[in-house]
């Protein structure tokens, strides 16, 4: 192992250890969508458990982000990436394994958990581990990572799905996760904030989680209770009350889950609020761009997955190079600029109909892959710029959370902006195919605006900063 690790290189392959890992858990936020019809199909699934498929993982990885963040600042980078890693690979294999509809969203959530508890430990050790002259570029490569990840997703989906069983979407973890577990103690040091007043804040966690996953609810089931319901205005209620006691509980609180005060630091704020419209804008539209291929298009889940393939090689290329672009001219313009693009895509998207062939779909598809190479390494490198190296964990999670928040809302708001659009058009006598079209056009154009408002946000708040080093040697207790 020494001839092929030596001083010098071992900071390539803790990022390479790193990577793997953060590429399972990027993964499985899309790998699923393409396996959505199978998976419907085999356990006799409705449009509204799918949802939580996806959204309950999205959800439980937002809800438990900042705690895992505190947990890596406070127990260990490496010893919450490991811990992280073991439940996400056992939760895998019990997804593979769901009998029926419930257990599988279960299964998914505990899934979920895994993430919270392992990425935002990938972000504090390349920061630890890297210098601040390479660390644009080693970020670089871990946005890249975690991108090709999403956009990969469906192709690896498709693949399995058509050719062995969706179950093995999941399984594919296992042996990856254990691999991983056998490798972090040789490519990864341990690091962690050494500062004295580090304690859990368990009502801040309980007050967050129990209002995203109100708001959650409220959203998917809206269309299946009725929006003006007891339940589901009691949920949008309950979403309210929860996320207000939670900004007050982290303004309060001696050590809070959320340090509030980093967002006086305009990039930073502007940085997460970007990266909050990036996931309310795509995640739902990765989900519903699925169903309308399959079920609208007629496409095979190889065919689903494959056409993504053209996004997914030009955010493979683009991505790395934005994040050392980044380095030399700052995320501002390139973060407003590749979320326009997005926006243009989704635009596009918007006037497509029920007859497409693939030449019809691949401009949106380029467009999209050069605005998401162009946003997600350039609003992460601000976003991490922004805090001290001893905050790492925490300001990672934020970032994290601000991507994982939105997906979980933007799945839930997409569903209900297509289930209102399917209503209408079945109401109106349009064919099923015909009514999807017109609510996912509507879903598409609201996704649009986000993104074009994550484009503003971000040339209005975020600035270059220099890179300096945050905090000396001394903070960071490296084993």
């Amino acid at each position: 192992m020494q001839r092929f690790v030596t001083a010098e290189n071992k900071k390539w392959w803790t990022l390479g250890a790193v990577s793997v890992g953060l590429f399972m858990i990027m993964l499985d936020n899309t790998v699923v969508n393409v396996a959505l019809p199978a998976m419907r199909t085999s356990l006799h699934m409705t449009l509204s458990e799918l949802e939580w498929v996806v959204a309950g993982y999205a959800l439980t990885f937002a809800a438990f982000m900042l705690i895992g963040g505190k947990l890596a600042d406070f127990v260990g980078r490496r010893l919450m990436f490991a811990v992280g890693l073991g439940v996400f690979t056992a939760a895998s294999l019990a997804c593979g394994l769901a009998p029926n509809g419930g257990f599988l969203i279960g299964a998914r959530v505990v899934q979920g958990l895994g993430g919270a508890l392992m990425n935002p430990a990938t972000l504090p050790i390349i920061t630890a581990t890297f210098p601040p002259r390479e660390r644009g570029k080693a970020i670089g490569i871990w946005a890249g990572t975690a991108a090709m990840a999403l956009a990969i997703g469906p192709l690896v989906g498709g693949v399995l799905t058509e050719h062995v069983n969706w179950n093995w979407i999941f399984f594919i973890n296992v042996p990856v996760g254990i691999l991983g577990l056998l490798a972090i103690p040789a490519f990864i040091d341990e690091s962690r904030d050494t500062s004295a007043d580090q304690r859990l804040d368990v009502p801040g966690l309980a007050a967050s989680a129990i209002g995203l996953f109100s708001l959650t609810y409220a959203f998917i089931e809206a269309n299946s209770y009725g929006w003006t319901s007891t339940r589901i205005i009691g949920a949008f209620l309950v979403a309210a009350v929860s996320l207000i006691a939670f900004v007050l509980l982290e303004r309060h609180q001696r050590a809070p889950m959320l340090d509030l005060s980093l967002f006086r630091n305009r990039t930073f704020s502007g940085a997460n609020a970007s990266m909050l419209f990036v996931g309310l804008a795509m995640f739902g539209t990765f989900f519903y761009v699925s169903l309308y291929m399959q079920n609208v298009l007629g496409y095979s889940p190889v065919q689903a997955g494959a056409s993504f393939l053209p996004m997914t090689v030009l955010i493979i290329l683009i991505a790395p190079r934005a994040g050392a672009l980044t380095d030399r001219v700052g995320s501002r313009w390139l973060v407003g600029g590749g979320m326009s693009l997005l926006a243009v895509m989704l635009l596009y998207y918007s006037q497509l109909g029920v007859h497409e062939s693939f030449w019809a779909l691949l401009p949106g598809l380029l467009i999209g892959g050069v605005g998401m190479g162009m946003t997600m390494t350039p609003v992460t490198a601000a976003a991490m710029s922004a805090v001290a190296v001893d905050k790492a964990g925490v300001g990672s999670a934020v970032l994290n959370s601000a991507r994982q928040v939105g997906g979980s809302l933007g799945i839930a708001v997409m569903g209900a902006i297509v289930a209102s659009g399917i209503s209408s058009g079945v109401a109106n006598g349009d064919p099923q195919p015909v009514a999807y079209v017109h609510g996912f056009h509507d879903a598409l154009r609201v996704a649009a605006v986000l993104c074009l408002a994550g484009a503003l946000v971000a040339v209005l708040a975020i600035r270059k900063v220099e890179h300096r080093e945050h905090a000396t040697a001394a903070a960071i207790e490296v084993a």
